[in-house]
């Protein structure tokens, strides 16, 4: 009986009749323990399931949390009947997933994908996923990708958390919310009316009515455990429990009041996540008990059998399983052992065999780490380091334990969870042979400078990379690498700082006589930062060529490699001014985190593409790469996010981006974040003309060495110094830029140099430094430097009364400018040309403007001839999607046809 919640009952069926209409619909329904999210979505099944809806439900299971996809298999297990249609990639990543068929582990992308097509197909369709904080790590990612990817489907998704949840929900965040409070007196009243059928005088219906706090589960249960004589007096109920504790304690109250053989069976039940009636019932015969001890169990309203057991709540099967002692936990948890087949769910044997055991067991040790084994290949990090942690708990043998505790810690870092540290500790105790020893002293280093961002984590890097030396050679040179990029990153000039690094890591163990891409690299940076950048630029250069060759290499076996180090061969090519090869390692980090489901490193692939496109004026096709970006909701996407929005010149975007990114750099210890914030502003500024505040921006970033290695900071420096009457300020700045530029040789890098020296100069030698500027910066893709070179010869040409040559200048600035969408430094511009007499033009509206970002991608590649389902793909969308943004695109564009789209001239 669903009583008031007629709110929340309106939210829920209009996300159903919009998905009537075409639309799709996410939200997550949160609230306390019995505050009636169940209630509300068995409502929403009734009303879904008269509307023509398919219904599907999944729930989270607090013992299946370790059972990586279980989650998103109960989902999507009738729907998998139709896995053949999907690409071929999708159905193997699948596959693996589900355990179907062996294969490399699966990217979480492509399963995602799958999902939201097969789900789109089977439309309309409402996904009720219960008890969402219990999922497994694996489907709550998954299922909340799809949930932010599901778009023009007839698909409505609900999921239901527990607050507080018993585990991280944070894969949920910024999906759509419905906070259930208590029910109202007047709504409590009438419900426990219907659980007391005694009459109640009015004392003691308020009192129970104020006790249970308007927790609809409360108000039916708590009645049930309060002895008879209570409602003739005073109903009384401690204060100092928590409703949900004390509903838990009712339940437990009545369970233990059952026969011992209903208590057992409980128990079992309870210990048993999957609801399989023929399973519990084998393990009840193991353990000599009867089908008559059901009885009790379920006159007491506790759970119910048929096909599948189900407990009244899941506060039942956590209050008997809470209740039983060890010794009945272990028997039940044996009985299902001895029952669960070993070839058809061969993890689940091993779990519950493994919480059968007391004090330890190698051969249940040995069960569950081949089940690591499988959960890994699977792509269930958090799976896999749950099994070798309680494995390495089994395990009697010291060192076989000490071995078992790294992998299990090496497990729960990939994985993000915070007992890699605890693990590492029962490793240290060891004993562990040399190598077991260097890795972990690996791994130590790499959670303190992930967990920080700076403090030790370099020399922590440094320290195991020596200790690598002589053990791994190539593990080694890869480890100062390691260390050489984390002081980048952390920006810290002392004695953990980049040069000091850079000195350590020539003690790097020669590399092997075909030295890797990453090696290479390492020794190139190595030269830069401790013989300097003209001494280092071949080096570098020679380790991105090395990289590029991979592209073209079609039997090159190391991608994984280059995957996880392109994104600083990246940074680096933007080092050397080399934009082409920028654009070539992007495009190539991005194709193959895409091919690979590489879901941690792709959005970093992504962001460096981004701030790319940026710099190429191209911010339409950068913002839909910050917005596939921030679907992954695996790193912080802020950074491409604000350097575009500061691009453009919208203040308000960027100071609240700004503001996020500050604030979180201060959690993390992120100096660097705090560094790209102030490039940003620099840029915002300079756009604006607020210089001396642009000014002070572009100091603070110009201390980063991640921001002087990527050449981002000089030239906003060396503008805003010169505009704001300070030029002295911009000496360093000009001085290494100007170093820089002629030892790279490239036009991005000398139009860069040119254009400065033209700012600090003047007379004749100013104006051959601008026309310089522009024609190097012609020969490169580096399109907004030169709208800005434009720019600022325009307004040098103005204050030397050469009107017309100015309006020439501003004219071409105010145009490239205004097309690429560089809003305020177009704005600077037009004030300019007003400033000569001239009223500048207006843009000519084209007719992709009225295309959002996304449309102008699809169309785009759209033009090029791919197919809805290879543009979904690219854009992590279904193709049904694809197709309903397509409608809108033509529409917009007043066509109807691809090949009308292919004729048109898209920006």
């Amino acid at each position: 009986m669903l009583v008031g919640r007629r709110a929340e009952q309106a939210a829920l069926e209009q996300l159903l009749a919009r998905a009537q209409r075409g639309d799709s619909g996410v939200l997550v329904v949160r609230g306390e323990a019995g505050i009636g999210k169940s209630a509300l979505l068995q409502h929403m099944r009734e009303t879904a399931a008269a509307m023509g809806f398919g219904v599907q439900d999944a729930a989270g299971v607090e013992a299946e949390a370790e059972f990586a996809f279980a989650g998103l298999h109960q989902l999507c297990a009738p729907f998998l009947a139709r896995a053949a249609e999907l690409p071929e990639p999708q159905q193997a990543a699948l596959g693996v997933a589900f355990g179907l068929h062996e294969g490399a582990a699966p990217d979480r992308f492509l399963v995602g994908l799958a999902v939201l097509s097969l789900l789109a197909e089977a439309g309309p369709l409402l996904c009720v996923v219960d008890d969402a904080q219990w999922l497994d790590q694996a489907s709550a990612q998954v299922l909340a990708f799809v949930a932010r990817r599901v778009g023009a489907e007839r698909v409505v998704m609900v999921f239901a958390l527990r607050d507080p949840g018993a585990t991280d929900v944070e894969a949920f965040s910024g999906l759509p919310e419905l906070r259930l409070a208590g029910l109202g007196a007047s709504d409590a009243q009438t419900l426990l009316a219907t659980a007391v059928r005694a009459p109640l005088d009015d004392v003691v219906r308020d009192r129970i009515v104020a006790e249970a706090r308007g927790n609809p589960l409360a108000l039916l249960e708590l009645p049930r455990g309060a002895p008879a004589v209570q409602f003739a007096g005073g109903f009384e109920l401690p204060d100092v429990v928590s409703v949900p504790r004390r509903i838990e304690d009712g339940f437990r109250r009545r369970a233990n009041s059952l026969p011992a053989d209903a208590r057992m069976l409980l128990v079992v039940a309870a210990a048993e996540p999957t609801g399989d009636a023929a399973l519990l019932w084998r393990a009840a015969a193991e353990l000599g008990i009867a089908r008559e001890a059901a009885a009790p169990a379920e006159a007491a309203g506790l759970l119910e059998f048929d096909f599948r057991v189900r407990f009244r709540h899941p506060l039942v099967r956590s209050a008997v399983y809470r209740a039983a002692t060890p010794t009945d936990r272990r028997r039940a948890h044996g009985a299902l052992a001895a029952v669960t087949d070993q070839q058809v769910d061969p993890d689940r044997r091993a779990w519950h065999r493994a919480q059968a055991v007391v004090g330890t067991d190698e051969d249940a040790a040995a069960e569950l780490e081949r089940s690591a084994g499988r959960a890994r290949a699977r792509g269930g990090l958090a799976a896999a380091a749950a099994f070798l942690k309680r494995a390495a708990e089994l395990t009697p043998r010291p060192a076989v334990r000490a071995e078992r505790a790294l992998e299990a810690a090496h497990a729960k870092h990939e994985a993000g969870a915070p007992e890699a540290l605890e693990l590492l500790t029962v490793a240290a105790a060891g004993p562990l042979d040399a190598v077991a020893q260097a890795r972990l002293q690996l791994l130590n280093a790499r959670i303190a400078f992930h967990g920080a961002r700076g403090g030790e984590g370099p020399r922590m890097l440094l320290d195991a990379a020596k200790t690598l030396a002589p053990l791994d050679p190539a593990l080694s040179r890869e480890t100062y690498l390691d260390a050489l990029d984390a002081a980048i990153v952390t920006g810290d000039r002392g004695p953990g700082g980049v040069r000091a690094v850079a000195d350590a890591a020539r003690a790097a163990p020669a590399p092997p006589e075909s030295p890797r891409p990453v090696d290479l690299l390492l020794d190139g940076l190595v030269t830069t930062f401790t013989q300097g950048y003209a001494a280092g630029v071949p080096g570098l250069r020679r380790a991105l060529d090395a990289f590029n060759r991979h592209e073209r290499d079609d039997h090159a076996v190391n991608d994984g490699d280059d995957r996880r180090w392109l994104w600083l061969a990246g940074r680096t090519a933007m080092s050397v001014f080399d934009d082409q090869m920028v654009h070539a390692l992007a495009a190539r980090h991005v194709r193959l985190a895409r091919e690979a489901g590489a879901l941690a490193t792709l959005p970093a692939a992504l962001l460096v593409q981004s701030v790319m496109l940026v710099l190429s004026g191209d911010f339409s096709r950068a913002a839909e790469q910050t917005a596939i970006a921030a679907a992954t909701r695996t790193v912080p996407v802020l950074h491409g996010q604000l350097i575009l929005a500061a691009w453009r010149g919208r203040s308000d975007e960027t100071t609240e981006i700004h503001a996020t990114m500050v604030r979180e750099a201060v959690g993390r210890g992120g100096r660097t974040e705090d560094f790209l914030a102030q490039y940003a502003m620099a840029v915002l500024h300079n756009g604006l003309g607020d210089y001396p505040a642009a000014l002070v921006a572009a100091t603070r970033a110009f201390e980063s060495d991640e921001l002087t290695h990527s050449n981002l900071a000089h030239s906003e420096l060396i503008e805003a110094a010169c505009r704001s009457g300070q030029p002295e300020r911009a000496t360093a700045a000009l001085d290494q830029l100007s170093s820089r530029a002629l030892a790279s040789g490239t036009p991005w890098g000398l139009g860069l140099a040119a254009r400065s020296r033209a700012l600090v100069s003047t007379g004749p030698a100013a104006e051959e430094y601008y026309r310089e500027a522009i024609e190097q910066l012609r020969n490169c893709r580096v399109a907004t430097q030169l709208a800005r070179t434009h720019l600022v010869y325009g307004e040098w040409l103005r204050r030397q009364g050469r009107r017309q040559g100015a309006r020439q200048q501003l004219r071409t600035a105010h145009q490239l400018l205004s097309d690429m969408g560089a809003e305020a430094f177009a704005a600077r511009a037009a004030r300019e040309l007003r400033a000569t007499g001239e009223h500048p033009r207006s843009r000519s509206a084209q007719p992709s403007d009225a295309l959002t970002a996304q449309e102008l991608t699809i169309a785009r590649l759209v033009a090029t001839g791919a197919t809805s389902r290879e543009v979904g793909a690219q854009l992590f969308l279904s193709p049904r999607t694809i197709e309903a943004h397509l409608r809108s695109i033509f529409r917009k564009l007043s066509i109807t046809s691809r090949r009308q789209l292919r004729d048109l001239r898209l920006p």
